[in-house]
């Protein structure tokens, strides 16, 4: 649960903003999907975002979750999000049809992990890969000792 509150963040950020013009091209890429959808959640653009979202019971209980988050969100927050960059640190295709990325943004640089999928032709993000992805894919930025906590952040 300790990993799911810094990405409930982010996307959380994703909910209400009236300011920003809502996004109508589609991705052309494993990686213009996931750029689209974490920039849509940053400028709190939640339909844009759900937009590509893998539809499933499971990512949209994980959406619904972090849209309730935002609501609680102070303005202040949700201004850092908005102003944030996108920081890619790894990506990676698994085959034609999925991609693995590793980002952070500036204002929070907490590494998360989307798999994106190629489904019908259109490429969209699954937030489950997310808790459910190996170890290896994401490495912690501490040493991790015996007596410290090991769960990622």
């Amino acid at each position: 649960m300790k990993r799911l509150l810094p990405f409930l963040l982010v996307l959380a950020a994703s909910c209400n903003n009236e300011d920003k013009k809502a996004s109508t091209d589609t991705p052309e890429d494993d990686l213009d999907a996931a750029r689209t959808f974490i920039r849509a959640n940053l400028d709190g653009r939640i339909e844009d975002a759900r937009k590509l979202l893998l539809e499933d019971s499971v990512n949209l209980q994980y959406f619904n979750v972090f849209e309730r988050n935002y609501e609680k969100m102070d303005p202040e927050s949700k201004r850092m999000y908005r102003e944030s960059s996108i920081n890619i640190h790894k990506h990676r295709m698994d085959n034609d049809s999925t991609g693995i990325l590793i980002f952070s943004n500036s204002y929070r640089n907490d590494h998360d992990t989307l798999r994106i999928q190629r489904i019908a032709g259109a490429w969209k993000v699954d937030l489950k890969y997310l808790f459910e992805h190996p170890a290896d894919t994401v490495k912690p930025t501490v040493p991790v000792t015996p007596s410290s906590d090991t769960t990622l952040k």
